[in-house]
């Protein structure tokens, strides 16, 4: 759904289901101020749109043992489509692999990964990373504290 389909309603819909995705049908329509079948058949068309896109539970990574937390910038030999596909087939593959990003800049791709421990981020790299092909140069950085964390976007610039 483009960016312009989107009306003030809309907006308030996906404003409340990113922060909070299992409010009913009822409390969502009273929120955004529609009759239940209106507002079910908005959500229905914004998730066959493709604007929902799904529904997730976010855990607290160190709550389920995941407590190191790693940006990892990644270089390959060449920027040749073969090896871009190559490597993100591999990644994607990863479990550990939180986000991954094409970049600009000093470095072909941007990598969060979460561990266990330094051992297991070590396993990680040693095992899977340096074994891609084409992988030319890693660099690491550890996060020492997580300042701020969001998966809400700003819904701001539509206009509402």
């Amino acid at each position: 759904m483009p960016v312009n389909n989107l009306d003030a309603i809309d907006c308030r819909i996906l404003e409340t289901l990113q922060s909070d995705a299992r409010i009913s049908n009822v409390e969502l329509s009273d929120t955004v101020g529609l009759s239940p079948s209106p507002c079910l058949r908005r959500v229905r068309h914004l998730e066959e749109q493709g604007t929902i896109r799904s529904y997730v539970t976010l855990l607290d990574p160190a709550e389920v043992g995941l407590p190191v937390s790693v940006f990892v910038q990644v270089s390959l030999e060449k920027q040749v489509d073969d090896a871009l596909d190559r490597f993100e087939r591999d990644i994607v593959a990863r479990p550990e692999v939180m986000e991954c990003y094409l970049m600009t800049g000093d470095s072909d791709y941007l990598l969060r990964v979460v561990a266990p421990d330094l051992d297991a981020f070590q396993r990680f790299m040693l095992d899977h990373l340096t074994k891609i092909p084409g992988v030319s140069s890693i660099k690491s950085s550890f996060a020492l504290k997580q300042v701020c964390y969001r998966t809400a976007l700003p819904l701001g610039h539509l206009g509402k």
